[in-house]
């Protein structure tokens, strides 16, 4: 089975670089096409064969590759893949418009349907800041996300088989591009954390100081209770939040890998006030036997267990996170059961869930080698076993991966 991957850029490492190194251990034999790369960002690519695309030899974008979306959505399908019977795109943006031959699977592992054409697109419109920053853009951007709408909805068509990073993420899909999907949780490294001894009085927030992001409700709830709490990260809210901080808040800015562990396995809990399609922080704070005060809403449905990991608070606002904090009560919840929930997503669950995965659609592939209309229901069309199921074959819970 010959394997190609395909990525959007590999300029930092952040959430979806961590998933594509994980399938590059899986797949080390497999070239990697990206748009633009930044070969000392990722020594772990040092030796993998990395093809770029003609966007590498255009000025500026390896460092603002976000300027160049409709140069990317032709870098993509420029890419030749022929050779290949396997391709595995990982995509939250153009990577999942390769043009692919009729005998070539096609696996999109998808993050989201690309916010900024569809949900989250009048979020970018309205942000003032953007428009400050941004005023040609954000007069260009209206018609210019029209034509990339049409564009991301013909290159979701190019796929076989969608899987999404949560089920959160599978309702999308189905709302934009009108297609089904399985879904496998994108890996957590838990190797790195371990639970501490003792806790510390403080609350934390770990991430990128970003609008959506809402660490504001989360310094005015802590001005307001007058409670420890550390913020390890930076981004663009760092100096409006410092500014509206009381001196109970603490600003830590980009801490270590060994920091970090020490922040996590310490604090009183995790408190995670955005709505994300996964979410890997909560994750590793319960790999440090921590809970997690999280926002009910996204993917933290998903992992964090409510009374047994974590809370909820149901109102993105100041008040409603202090009502959920005065509740807290750290001594209800087990380290050992928050650390052996997120086992359940660590890096080593995902590879051999993406193993057999791929694995199988492709021995079900191979079996309609001229019948490209079947593959994209491969994984759920009635087999004798199902059919008395019902005509819709497997039932939503039996095709969860986890």
């Amino acid at each position: 089975m010959r394997v190609a991957l395909v990525h959007e850029w590999l300029t930092n490492i952040a959430g979806s670089e961590r998933v594509l190194l994980a399938l590059h251990e899986l797949y080390p034999e497999a070239p990697v096409h990206t748009s633009v790369f930044v070969p000392e960002e990722f020594p772990q690519l040092e030796d993998a064969d990395v093809r770029t695309s003609f966007l590498q030899k255009i000025p500026g974008a390896r460092t603002r590759h976000q300027a160049f979306p409709l140069l990317r959505t032709v870098a993509f399908e420029r890419f030749d893949l022929s050779a290949f019977d396997v391709v595995i795109s990982s995509s939250h943006a153009e990577a999942k418009g390769v043009i692919t031959p009729p005998e070539t699977l096609h696996i999109c592992y998808c993050y989201t349907p690309i916010r900024y054409y569809w949900s989250g697109y009048h979020h970018y419109l309205q942000n003032p800041r953007f428009g400050v920053l941004n005023p040609i853009v954000k007069a260009v951007m209206p018609y210019m996300t029209n034509y990339l709408r049409v564009w991301d909805r013909c290159a979701a068509d190019r796929v076989d088989l969608f899987v999404a990073i949560s089920d959160h993420v599978a309702k999308r899909i189905k709302k934009y591009y009108r297609r089904d999907a399985d879904v496998i949780y994108p890996p957590v490294n838990t190797s790195w954390l371990d639970i501490s001894s003792s806790v510390d009085e403080y609350f934390l927030l770990v991430g990128r100081l970003i609008p959506y992001k809402r660490a504001d409700i989360v310094v005015e709830a802590f001005n307001r209770l007058g409670l420890p709490l550390k913020v390890a990260g930076t981004g663009s809210e760092l100096d409006a939040l410092r500014g509206m901080a009381g001196p109970n808040v603490e600003f830590l800015g980009r801490v270590p890998d060994a920091e970090l562990r020490e922040l996590y396995s310490r604090c009183r809990a995790l408190v995670f006030p955005q709505e994300e399609d996964f979410g890997i922080v909560p994750l590793e704070a319960m790999a440090a036997g921590r809970p997690v005060i999280a926002y009910r809403a996204g993917g933290a449905l998903e992992t964090v267990v409510e009374g047994e990991t974590g809370m909820f608070f149901d109102r993105q606002d100041a008040q409603s996170l202090m009502e959920c904090v005065r509740d807290f009560d750290p001594g209800r919840f087990n380290p050992e059961r928050a650390r052996e929930r997120a086992l359940r997503f660590d890096v080593e669950v995902f590879k051999e869930q993406i193993k057999n995965y791929v694995a199988d659609a492709w021995e079900r592939f191979a079996d309609y080698p001229a019948t490209l209309t079947k593959v994209g229901r491969l994984m759920s069309m009635p087999t004798p076993d199902t059919k008395a199921e019902g005509e819709h074959g497997k039932t939503a819970d039996e095709k969860r991966i986890v």
